[in-house]
């Protein structure tokens, strides 16, 4: 955990951004909580939609909003600052068991597998999934130890347009297709032992944060 002196040199890093948004959130022993990261760059409807699925169809007890300070597999010339995309954020989502955070920016990881064990063990007895967009699952492979990920965390991968086919025939798809549920199994997968995997078919929304940020 960051301590108080930790905070004030975040605070000089990020003087505009909450400390409330800079700590991990809290949870109880027991709980189902999913964990959706992105640069939410800028945030948008497809992604509330994504979340709303997540909770609903995984019966979880919250979702974790994770506002990334930047990702390795992106440019960070067309990041906006930390502060708007949080606040974009939180403007968006309004559910209350949606939890915006910047925690990795507080703990200054940067790989999702360093994040996920950065919150297991400060979490160890909650269950966690990790909840992807399908357009993701066809790049997961590229991620850092992503095998590791996968074997540690399930994963829920809600559909996207236009994802269905190319994610579905994806390296991470394939490797680990043993493990994946029956969709209707998906309100049980935070409770299941890794590997264990889902994809959900609902609603999809063709919003893009690229598109946005080119109109």
């Amino acid at each position: 955990m960051v301590n108080a002196s930790g905070f004030s040199t975040l605070k000089e890093l990020y003087p505009d951004v909450s400390l409330c948004d800079l700590r991990m959130p809290h949870v109880e022993k027991g709980m189902s909580v999913g964990l959706f990261g992105g640069s939410f760059n800028p945030p948008h409807a497809g992604h509330v939609l994504v979340a709303e699925i997540a909770l609903r169809r995984l019966k979880l007890d919250q979702l974790w909003w994770m506002v990334t300070p930047g990702s390795p597999l992106k440019n960070a010339r067309d990041l906006a600052p930390l502060k708007d995309r949080l606040r974009a954020s939180r403007q968006l989502a309004r559910d209350p068991r949606i939890k915006i955070t910047a925690l990795e920016a507080a703990h200054k990881v940067r790989f999702t597998a360093d994040t996920l064990a950065l919150i297991k063990a400060a979490n160890p007895h909650v269950n966690f999934v990790w909840i992807m967009g399908a357009d993701n699952l066809g790049q997961f492979h590229r991620w850092d130890r992503w095998r590791q990920i996968a074997d540690q965390f399930p994963i829920a991968v809600i559909d996207r347009p236009n994802a269905s086919l190319t994610s579905l025939t994806s390296r991470m798809a394939q490797t680990y297709a043993p493990f994946r549920l029956n969709e209707r199994d998906a309100a049980s997968l935070a409770k299941r032992p890794a590997p264990a995997w889902v994809f959900l078919h609902g609603p999809r929304s063709r919003l893009s944060s690229t598109t946005l940020r080119e109109q």
